[in-house]
């Protein structure tokens, strides 16, 4: 069990210098945004802009804050991002440009490598839930409230914006504090 609090996270610029990203952990360790195999972070979105353009990578978007984002992509389809909304997976190497509904926003980005690695974002609400990694990793993400973790006899607690990193197989229990807390558990397996 790998815990990252809030303010270990590093805070870098966007691939196309648009804004700023907060990572909250990329695989291997120490990976640019051009070779690495996954990678979770979070970003602040205050203006309309298009999104960096990623070769090979596979990515969902979920909103964490903020009233909402359209993202509109090249070939006319677009799509609304709204709190409360699921996660919504798209090829990172398609051109999109986000227009921020009202006001700015803060999301939750998870991009993984086509043909390496394979990824599924879910939000959770309070809970309480058991998950079950059976292969690869399981990371968890607060966003708000308070969590309590256990897997494997060990325990954690996550306030918002902390994040927990477990490998598989194991069993995992998570409960939430408040009836409003929210976590994202994000599945990464290898692909064979």
């Amino acid at each position: 069990m790998r815990l990252i609090r809030a303010a270990e996270r590093r805070v870098m610029p966007w691939k196309n210098g648009g804004g700023t990203t907060t990572e909250i952990a990329i695989f291997p360790e120490g990976a640019s945004l051009d070779d690495f195999d996954w990678r979770i972070s979070t970003a602040h979105v205050g203006q309309d802009g298009p999104f960096s353009n990623f070769p090979g990578i596979d990515r969902t978007l979920a909103l964490l804050s903020g009233r909402g984002i359209r993202l509109a992509f090249a070939d006319d389809e677009a799509v609304t991002l709204a709190r409360g909304s699921p996660p919504l997976a798209f090829d990172a190497d398609r051109a999109v440009t986000g227009l921020l509904v009202a006001g700015p926003i803060d999301d939750l980005n998870v991009m993984s490598r086509r043909g390496r690695w394979r990824h599924e974002v879910r939000r959770l609400g309070a809970g309480p839930h058991a998950l079950e990694i059976d292969a690869g990793l399981l990371v968890l993400v607060a966003c708000a409230g308070d969590w309590t973790i256990k897997a494997a006899g060990d325990g954690v607690s996550l306030a918002a914006g902390d994040s927990v990193i477990l490998d598989g197989p194991q069993s995992v229990q998570v409960v939430a504090a408040e009836a409003d807390a929210e976590l994202f558990a994000i599945t990464l397996r290898p692909v064979a």
